[in-house]
């Protein structure tokens, strides 16, 4: 069983999924805030690699990726740092990253350095499944679940499609946009999940545009796992104040969550 399907396996109600962008604001925040992010409630935890041109991702997290490139950041030192961090920590650890950073650093050498280092998956955003064989071969031999996206707008062929190649979980992009802290939830997300559940046997995931604990508990009610990014790098950018209020934020999520898990879950690939 691979460590995201344990991960799964062992929850006692809906998983939570925060994610960040290695190197916002700096690389010695990512290697503290992870293990924070576990010991406060975290299941499995999304590593941003930074990238130029983040077409899924809105304004915060664009900054952020400007930022950590401004820095430095590379896939290279993405993959230190997740060695490093796979030292300190046990909770999953996935790779967000677009294509061109893979393809340019060479997808067999990238899956086996990301397994080197402790990596358990890559969510791809911009891949999708009609031209992803050769990574999903790639990453098969390394252990590596490759993660698939849907959205409400993927057709019932989509949905078929990535139910049956997705390992680890499906991701569900709760709005027809990007990344980016929402007032509210959008009204057809439960029939979403629903239409997708009727095809998949992994754990269904949502993420953009979640952002408090109210949001956090209706999608608990419907999904098996809650995914939250702009708001958690938002907090990330306080300094030297971000720890409290990141402890604080993910303490409030994870409890929002407990209590309210409706759905049936998922069994994991």
């Amino acid at each position: 069983m691979s460590r995201v399907a344990a991960a799964f396996a062992r929850r006692r109600g809906t998983v939570l999924i925060p994610y960040l962008t290695v190197g916002h604001p700096n690389l010695e925040t990512t290697l503290e805030a992870v293990p924070l992010l576990e010991e406060s409630g975290a299941d499995l935890v999304e590593l941003g690699i930074p990238f130029s041109d983040p077409v899924a991702d809105g304004v915060t997290i664009q900054e952020a990726s400007f930022r950590a490139l401004q820095g430095g950041v590379t896939p290279g030192r993405c993959l230190e740092v997740a060695a490093r961090l796979r030292e300190r920590v046990r909770l999953p650890l996935l790779f967000l990253t677009y294509f061109n950073p893979i393809l340019s650093y060479g997808l067999e050498a990238f899956c086996a350095a990301s397994a080197r280092a402790g990596v358990d998956g890559l969510i791809v955003p911009d891949l999708p499944p009609e031209e992803a064989i050769e990574l999903e071969e790639a990453t098969a031999r390394h252990g590596l679940d490759l993660i698939y996206l849907l959205a409400p707008t993927s057709t019932e062929e989509r949905v078929r499609q990535v139910a049956q190649r997705s390992r680890g979980f499906i991701y569900l992009v709760s709005v027809t946009g990007v990344t980016g802290a929402r007032e509210s939830l959008p009204p057809g997300l439960g029939e979403f999940v629903a239409r997708v559940r009727k095809w998949a046997s992994q754990p269904l995931c949502v993420g953009f545009g979640i952002s408090t604990p109210e949001q956090a508990a209706q999608v608990a009610r419907i999904a098996d796992g809650v995914i939250v990014g702009s708001r958690l790098v938002q907090l990330l950018s306080s300094r030297r104040e971000w720890k409290p209020l990141v402890s604080k934020f993910v303490q409030e999520m994870k409890q929002a969550m407990v209590g309210s898990t409706g759905c049936p879950g998922g069994s994991s690939s």
